[in-house]
């Protein structure tokens, strides 16, 4: 992917990250949405172990499981989910890990 917190992440992978929050989720307007999805700037969705995208794995109501948007220059994002709890050998899982890679990879480049 050519987004700056994506560029280490394996196109396609199914993240296993934490949510931490008990409101909240993604919403855009029908033209906004669109315009997202002409732009790629979409970066995450909610989904199972197996990367399938379905309502029952929407823990917040987000708009089409969108669990992480960029703007149109790539190099800004937002997410629900929290990758920092998602990047330590000793917290069991690193899947977060591979963000924080992408973005010092992009920013030492």
């Amino acid at each position: 992917d050519n987004s700056m917190v994506t560029n280490q992440v394996k196109t396609g992978a199914a993240l296993k990250i934490p949510i931490a929050h008990g409101e909240g989720r993604f919403y855009a307007d029908e033209a906004t949405l669109a315009d997202m999805k002409a732009n790629d700037q979409i970066l995450f969705r909610y989904c199972d172990a197996n990367g399938n995208v379905d309502a029952a794995h929407n823990p917040n109501g987000s708009l089409e499981n969108i669990a992480g948007v960029t703007n149109k220059g790539r190099n800004v994002f937002g997410m629900m989910p929290h990758p920092e709890r998602a990047a330590d050998p000793n917290l069991a899982n690193e899947d977060g890990k591979a963000l924080f890679e992408s973005i010092l990879a992009g920013v030492s480049a």
